[in-house]
């Protein structure tokens, strides 16, 4: 248990609940909230409840202006549902120099794994761009590095951009313009820009390093141009690279003379062995954007550095240049986006694969329940700030919770179930909408006494104390002996009355899975993955693998399988 992540839930039902209440929160409305907010600590009320009621007494010991000021600046979603004023849309700032129907953008990804929701922010911020001006979106595959290259991949970002309702002017690869930048370097190498180097992969590390100039650098264009035919021929694999001719000593190390072309033997997915020597991404993207016709190239600030690089290669060949813009990378807090850490996971059976709902893939995201609506708004409400943030799941969950709260129907779901048994209760047929507002249609459940409820919630009533089992009856509790039961006491529902959720004695057997975060600051987290066995509604056995559901009282879920769910969200 996160005593840490405990409060911190607390603290924000204990705001909602005081605002709702004119300053004073209930703590044993806050404590049901907490609980539903994070189910899987159900099991350890005992331990949770002191801390939630503390949290709920410091906010208790705020002025009603305090609390206000602390709800607003730390939840303003939630302030603005309590006082039903719609939150504020923030749209995307406009493009300099960008005129209607001329905008260009280009999303370029090296098909060497799954997307994730890192692309998501690149293709969608260009995307709608390029939207927003009534432009196109080029879907540009950087194929130059075939060693890491599947047309697996290929797919699977093509697939992931249909998810996203991404439909690109135009596809294409780097790797259909291999020729063209053939061309383009060898000019470059006439110019005097570009020069062939023989050192080894360490020596150009460490020279790059020291701010030394490598013995092929002086050696003139004479030499450079003598050796641009070997480079197709007789070298081999890192026995040659064609480097940028820059500064050895500049500040910027990406401008310390680096690779522009060099030798892979690896078969490409799509070429096959056609070619062997491959750009870099420092050379691609210039030469491609340009030629492609790209206006504004938005993408993460991370190659900030290279810049300076990207126009000095387009000035020397006197090539258009497109505005190139910047935007904070995105991460989510514990989940890394690395595709080298991501792929790792996988190998090592730490979890599932691409479509893992703890990883922040698209297929990872989908499965748990994320809808793409959400995280296009999540990815425009952050815009193209280069500010670096970390956000957590929170946020984006919010805005899924909105999006599909209206049309997600609710069943019944106890975890952690107990037996109980309601003397005198009348058998009933009752009938329970699928959405408290919205019309999804109803069921039917039958009941004749005997029950299945929460342990959490058994621990959280004393003996006698007469309580509602939801849309059905009031009993009153007893508990003696380590024994459970009740005895019926009216239909009536009663003002103020606690109300917990139930299943019927014909329940079905249910599990639901709880992703958790893979990370706890910079620690492997080992416990990734909570599973709740529990009971559901006799109806829950019809329901079918990605189906979206609430179950009452404990969240959002996806159906993974039959009798398996996995936890969207609260």
């Amino acid at each position: 248990m996160d005593e840490s992540s405990v409060r911190q839930v607390a603290i924000k039902q204990a705001l909602t609940n005081a605002y709702r209440h004119g300053g004073t929160a209930d703590p044993r409305a806050v404590i049901g909230a907490v609980l539903g907010e994070l189910p899987h600590l159900r099991s350890q009320a005992k331990e949770i409840i002191p801390l939630i009621e503390a949290a709920t007494a410091e906010i208790n010991s705020l002025s009603q202006d305090t609390q206000a000021t602390k709800l607003e600046a730390d939840y303003p979603g939630i302030l603005a549902q309590l006082t039903g004023k719609k939150e504020e849309r923030r749209n995307l700032p406009k493009l300099d120099d960008a005129k209607q129907g001329k905008v260009i953008t280009r999303f370029p990804p090296e098909p060497n794994g799954y997307p994730h929701i890192g692309h998501a922010k690149a293709v969608i911020l260009n995307y709608r761009y390029a939207k927003m001006y009534s432009g196109k979106l080029i879907l540009r595959f950087d194929d130059t590095n075939p060693g890491q290259e599947k047309i697996e991949y290929y797919e699977a970002i093509a697939s992931g951009l249909d998810w996203l309702g991404i439909k690109p002017d135009l596809v294409k690869n780097t790797s259909d313009d291999v020729e063209k930048i053939y061309g383009l370097a060898k000019r470059m190498i006439d110019l005097g820009h570009f020069y062939v180097c023989e050192c080894n992969q360490a020596t150009i590390k460490e020279n790059r390093a020291r701010g030394k100039e490598c013995e092929h650098r002086g050696m003139g264009i004479g030499w450079s141009q003598d050796h641009w035919d070997s480079l197709f021929s007789s070298y081999q694999e890192n026995e040659a690279v064609v480097r940028f001719s820059g500064h050895m000593k500049d500040p910027n190390t990406a401008l310390r003379d680096p690779t522009m072309l060099r030798i892979i033997g690896h078969s490409h997915p799509l070429t096959g062995n056609k070619y062997r020597l491959w750009p870099t991404y420092d050379l691609a993207s210039p030469l491609e954007d340009s030629m492609d016709g790209v206006t504004h190239a938005l993408r993460s600030k991370e190659y900030e550095l290279r810049d300076e690089l990207y126009y000095r290669i387009l000035d020397a060949l006197e090539m258009r240049k497109p505005r190139l813009i910047e935007f904070a990378r995105l991460t989510l807090r514990g989940t890394p986006v690395s595709k080298r850490i991501l792929k790792s996971f996988i190998e090592e059976g730490w979890v599932d694969g691409w479509d893992d709902p703890r990883l922040p893939t698209l297929l990872g995201l989908k499965r748990r329940g994320i809808v793409p609506e959400a995280i296009g708004e999540f990815v425009e409400g952050m815009g193209i700030s280069k500010s670096e943030s970390e956000p957590t799941w929170d946020l984006l969950q919010s805005i899924n919770r909105k999006i599909i709260d209206q049309v997600t129907k609710r069943y019944l779901f106890v975890g952690d179930p107990v037996k109980l048994v309601v003397e005198n209760a009348p058998s009933l047929s009752v009938i329970l909408k699928h959405h408290p507002d919205n019309d999804l249609g109803q069921r039917e459940v039958e009941t004749r006494g005997r029950f299945y409820i929460s342990k959490a919630d058994v621990e959280m009533f004393k003996d006698g104390e007469i309580i509602r089992l939801m849309e059905l009856f009031n009993f009153q509790l007893t508990k003696r002996g380590g024994s459970l039961g009740g005895t019926f006491v009216g239909v009536e529902n009663i003002h103020g009355i606690k109300k917990i959720h139930w299943v019927p004695e014909d329940a079905v057997k249910f599990e639901v899975r709880i992703p958790g975060p893979l990370f706890k600051g910079e620690i492997r987290n080992e416990d990734t993955m909570e599973i709740v066995k529990g009971l559901g509604e006799p109806k829950t056995r019809l329901l079918r693998k990605g189906e979206r559901i609430q179950f009452v009282r404990f969240g959002f879920c996806m159906v993974d399988s039959e009798g398996v769910a996995i936890l969207t969200h609260k």
